[in-house]
């Protein structure tokens, strides 16, 4: 089996010869010590001596990030050619912004390319269906990486109406996608059976199991899902043809898996992940808890020194958007939904056939049996726009 395409992207960035467990961790002691030096802050340490001694680090939190962004830049404001700012789907809360240098961009530009390349071959056509914002935006950096490897950019963006999407694929014929996950299911469920689009690379929001295997039923291929957040620099971990996991981008990031009193877990278990990201330039970030819950994994049947993380999820309450979007999704006739809880949990689909109430309701029940629950269809229309433009998440209803 071929080894992950990421192990020869951090080779190539750190300048080693040949990448060894030991040599990655010698190199993380290298920059987590580089780092520490360039903090100056009084609650930490100016060195450590072994990477174990992350784990007295304090934590840094999405709240702390938010209230004084400031506090966490290490280069002037001239160095900075990239401010993520503004609140996501998934934010509650003071908004956080993030800072880039044009090497932090360089990098993710880098970790892209190394990723995408398992599933592109020069000359083919990438549809990439994620916000065109500028330079430095998320979607022209995936451009970025998909011109490096000689592909050819369909630069589709997010947000446009079904029909709209639809009409690019036919007149470009790609064969790859990068975007999220369930729109691209339901492209897949309009488009039909001469869909072109034959391997993907997923991300922006889970991918749970239901609709991975609805997605690569309808692809014929195996899926490459991606993780990423603002916070590690937009790339984080990605897939490899082993299809077992996602490898971390470890020459950058430090990943810990604690437990809700801020225990490390052993590999093995589930619990939030932290991140401490060497790598970044501008605004590093020590002990950063994510919010997001996995696993580290054992060494990759690749053969990769990287380690890597499972499928990662979000705690949301009483109610799980990636359970539903798992029990739901397989319903081939559904083509998008939103869902709401208040007095009840709602649920407003559009559909590609009528008559499928009862088997959404069906579905919901079995999830929630405790939870009074609504089902609304309405058939999908050309001019419609994905009911979630950006991560799928749980609406507050009605309470009366």
């Amino acid at each position: 089996m071929k080894k992950s395409n990421l192990d020869h992207w951090i080779e190539t960035t750190e300048h080693i010869p040949h990448l060894t467990r030991q040599a990655l961790e010698d190199l993380q002691l290298e920059k987590l010590n580089a780092l520490l030096a360039r903090c100056h802050r009084e609650d930490l340490p100016k060195s450590v001596s072994s990477l174990d001694e992350v784990q007295q680090l304090p934590f840094t939190t999405p709240q702390m990030l938010a209230q004084s962004p400031g506090k966490f830049l290490l280069t002037s404001q001239s160095q900075v050619s990239r401010v993520i700012s503004g609140a996501t789907s998934g934010t509650t809360g003071p908004a956080k912004r993030v800072f880039y240098t044009q090497q932090d961009t360089a990098h993710t530009v880098g970790f892209f390319a190394a990723g995408i390349s398992e599933m592109l071959a020069p000359g083919e056509r990438c549809f990439i269906a994620f916000p065109f914002s500028g330079p430095f935006g998320l979607g022209d950096l995936i451009a970025q990486a998909v011109e490096q490897l000689g592909g050819i950019p369909i630069r589709a963006g997010f947000g446009q109406s079904w029909q709209a999407h639809l009409a690019r694929i036919a007149e470009t014929q790609p064969q790859t996608y990068i975007g999220f996950p369930q729109p691209l299911l339901t492209l897949c469920r309009l488009y039909g059976p001469d869909f072109p689009i034959q391997r993907a690379l997923v991300s922006g929001d889970a991918c749970p199991a239901g609709v991975m295997q609805a997605l690569e039923a309808s692809l014929h291929s195996r899926l490459f899902p991606h993780y990423g957040s603002r916070e590690c620099g937009l790339g984080g971990a990605v897939t490899c043809p082993a299809f077992s996991g996602m490898h971390l981008r470890e020459n950058h990031i430090l990943p810990e898996i604690i437990d809700s009193q801020g225990r490390v877990l052993p590999q093995g278990a589930y619990g939030e992940l932290v991140i401490t990201t060497i790598g970044l330039e501008a605004m590093p970030l020590i002990r950063y808890r994510t919010g997001d819950f996995t696993r580290l994994l054992p060494p990759c049947p690749c053969g990769s020194v990287t380690r890597r993380i499972d499928t990662v999820s979000r705690r949301e309450g009483p109610v799980s958007m990636e359970a539903l979007d798992s029990a739901l999704f397989p319903l081939p006739a559904l083509a998008d939904y939103q869902a709401s809880l208040g007095r009840e949990l709602a649920i407003d689909a559009r559909t590609l056939a009528p008559g499928l109430e009862d088997a959404l309701a069906e579905k919901v029940r079995a999830l929630y049996p405790n939870i009074p629950v609504q089902v609304r269809t309405a058939p999908l229309q050309p001019e419609d726009v994905p009911l979630y433009l950006g991560k799928r998440h749980i609406r507050p209803g009605p309470q009366t």
